[in-house]
């Protein structure tokens, strides 16, 4: 088979398609990608072919200090560069049997995969099929149980709203008619662990919680300064908040160091902007290290409740305590309370430092560490990507991905 992947968004975007590629590499597939170009290194260093969307993420959100700017910025974006990302994908998708979508492309790919002729496959890392299960996980409030698949369909109908207007632009641009509702059919894979999900009986046949896209192991040699770090001591704290950024910066820091006290810190600034001087000798800065490696070496994990960064914590076996600043990260969140892996949900925009400091505690706690061991074992148990692989295969390959499937 040939396929292409097509994503838009930060490295926890990126990461997960790339490494779902490199399996179906493996599997005897070709496979081309398309994002961010800020957001390929994993594609490159796995060898899978990729290419650069038009548009520069990281540097268009870079200096914003608010969440509403964000959203508006990468609303921008989609409606500057639809019609360039759909002639994009329409010459590197030339002769493909199916278009996998994710992300701020998905409408990009849908309608490529419409005017190729082939069959399109979602690829998402958050569960947005219609379920009874739970509300939207990008709507920032708890719902009662009977309203929960409205909620799905009334969020992913706004989306659709909001970008439908540049999608047609891009579509006549390809030689297509616009297009009035929302795809609905196509089948979705999701690079989510359904440990890490309540119990879904109601999801349509469709929808496949694959489990985690985890990139294989490659040869990684850890500094030795950092490697001489960690075994001078206890297990250390990792604190690390992704591609977030547009957030109180120095509140966040703050808080951070208060609550963390004397205990050993391994911090990755990311994308956040927060300023890394001055800070007291139990914290190590690092830049981009292989969550693989570094997070089972560690003692628990304070991060932003991405969706990569909540599997791969869970995946290492060690509690989470979660800052979630926006999207579907106050979802996350939630589930690991409900696991009893974290502690109560906070707020990444006005963190408090007792809050945080209490949520710390909760997760050096014996009980809460044998969770989260036990829900590593499941988790590590899980072949997200080969379970991907195979549905994909027998999807494309067994003819019940005709053209029109995903009307």
């Amino acid at each position: 088979m040939r396929l292409l992947i097509i994503t838009y968004g930060t490295e926890g975007d990126s990461r997960p398609l790339a490494a779902l590629g490199c399996a179906l590499m493996r599997a005897g597939h070709d496979v081309h990608l398309l994002a961010d170009a800020d957001t390929l290194d994993t594609a490159h260093s796995l060898g899978v072919p990729a290419t650069a969307l038009a548009g520069d993420i990281r540097g268009t959100l870079s200096g914003m200090t608010a969440m509403r700017q964000i959203e508006r910025a990468l609303i921008r974006i989609v409606e500057a560069r639809t019609p360039e990302w759909m002639r994009q994908a329409m010459v590197l998708g030339a002769g493909c049997d199916a278009v996998i979508v994710s992300g701020l492309t998905a409408f990009v790919g849908l309608s490529v995969a419409e005017a190729l002729g082939v069959p399109a496959i979602g690829a998402m890392m958050i569960p947005i099929s219609p379920t009874a299960a739970f509300a939207s996980p990008l709507l920032p409030l708890r719902l009662p149980r009977v309203l929960n698949r409205g909620s799905h369909a009334f969020v992913n109908h706004m989306v659709w709203r909001t970008f439908r207007a540049t999608t047609n632009r891009g579509r006549v641009a390809i030689g297509l008619p616009p297009r009035t509702a929302l795809w609905t059919a196509h089948p979705v894979l999701y690079g989510v662990s359904p440990a890490l999900l309540p119990d879904v009986d109601d999801w349509p046949g469709n929808a496949i919680a694959c489990g985690q896209w985890v990139p294989p192991s490659q040869d990684w040699t850890p500094p030795a300064a950092l490697v001489d770090w960690i075994e001078a001591g206890p297990p250390p704290v990792y604190a690390g908040f992704g591609s977030m950024s547009g957030f109180d910066a120095p509140r966040v820091r703050a808080a951070l160091l208060e609550a963390v006290g004397d205990r050993r810190v391994l911090f990755n600034p990311g994308w956040s902007g927060i300023d890394t001087t001055g800070l007291p000798d139990t914290i190590h800065v690092v830049g981009s290290v292989p969550h693989d490696w570094l997070l089972p070496r560690c003692a628990l994990a304070i991060h932003h409740g991405g969706s990569g960064t909540t599997h791969s914590a869970c995946r290492a076996g060690i509690p989470s305590v979660v800052l979630p600043f926006a999207g579907d990260q106050p979802f996350w969140a939630g589930r690991l309370r409900a696991l009893g892996i974290a502690d109560r949900v906070l707020s990444g925009r006005r963190p408090s430092a007792s809050a945080l400091r209490a949520a710390v505690g909760f997760a050096g706690r014996p009980e809460t560490r044998a969770r989260a061991a036990a829900l590593g074992r499941v988790i590590q148990a899980e072949g997200g990507c080969a379970t991907a692989v195979a549905w994909i295969e027998r999807f494309v390959e067994g003819g019940t991905g005709a053209p029109g499937a995903a009307e």
